[in-house]
């Protein structure tokens, strides 16, 4: 069967009441990535709760990770149910979990593409205008686990014949802690570059139509005026909403109607999710996210040679 996507016509919220499924999921806990302040966080999913609570009465708890591995690790030790998360945090908890977990929808964006960019940023008064002139200059990534921040830039670099430790290519390296960590780094001068994502769509001096710039922008800390995007990857797939695979049937199925019918029934709950909005969500499948699985083994090959 093809993908659905929120647009369908058939598209609609799950009947309001407790499920069959609730006596073996009597709470659902759901995890929230990193990337940016806890507070912020949970202000965000706080409605997007009280409505799970509302349609399916199980009470919901919001779980806060302080990095992308404590999601990661929360589904390992069935502390969680689900989580939306970056496309490499779910290729690492599939491993981790021997394949324990499967995405049922990402996002899908204006234009129908179901992608990302990641994209090094620099001050816009710094002179650096291409990847070029950042040899000798420091880069800051935005997690070990990030996508965008992280394993798609690395791989993309060292295929340029780039090297990603710090003194190879670049004066120094490190983690910012987290993608909107980084952006103020490098608005406060701490580090020349820093990788983040965005969805590469719309006006760039709103930081596009979602992402982490855009994010930044409404919250009012960023004036994109003061950034310079001067390095941008192939599309990535957008990061699955993603659950156990232990977990019944039933419950994994109104788990994706309900958010592919968010858009539509609860759209201002739908774009604080997303930070941003687009056309909704799509149903996808473990084979779109294989590549980060391969790429996942080979960053962790690499490492073991350096070690």
């Amino acid at each position: 069967p093809g993908a659905r996507r929120t647009l369908d016509a058939d598209v609609r919220m799950p009947e309001a009441g407790r499920k069959a499924w609730a006596q073996q999921v009597p709470q659902l806990r759901i995890g929230l990535l990193g990337g940016e302040n806890e507070a912020d966080r949970m202000g965000r999913f706080g409605d997007y709760g009280r409505l799970l609570e509302q349609t399916f009465q199980v009470p919901v708890r919001l779980f806060a990770a302080s990095d992308y591995a404590g999601v990661l690790q929360a589904f390992s030790a069935r502390q969680i149910e689900m989580s939306s998360m970056g496309p490499s945090v779910y290729a690492g908890t599939w491993i981790d979990t021997n394949g324990g977990v499967e995405p049922l929808v990402v996002p899908e964006e204006r234009d129908g593409s179901i992608s990302y960019i990641s994209v090094m940023v620099v001050r816009a008064d710094s002179g650096i205008t291409a990847l070029e002139q950042m040899r000798g200059r420091s880069l800051a990534w935005a997690d070990a686990n990030s996508t965008s921040g992280y394993l798609v830039p690395r791989f993309a670099l060292r295929r340029a014949g780039i090297g990603v430790e710090s003194g190879q290519y670049f004066s120094r390296v490190g983690f910012a802690g987290g993608h909107e960590q980084g952006v103020v780094a490098v608005l406060q001068r701490q580090f020349d570059a820093a990788m983040t994502w965005t969805s590469g769509q719309g006006d760039v001096n709103q930081g596009h139509t979602r992402g982490n710039l855009r994010a930044m922008v409404e919250k009012g800390m960023l004036n994109m005026r003061d950034l310079r995007i001067i390095w941008s990857s192939d599309p990535i797939i957008n990061g699955p909403l993603t659950v156990r695979t232990d977990l019944p049937a039933a419950f994994r199925q109104d788990m994706t109607d309900f958010h592919l019918a968010l858009p539509k029934s609860h759209p201002r709950i739908y774009e604080q999710i997303e930070r941003g909005g687009g056309t909704g969500y799509r149903t996808v499948t473990h084979q779109q996210f294989a590549f980060l699985v391969e790429m996942r083994r080979e960053e962790a090959a690499e490492r073991r040679r350096r070690s």
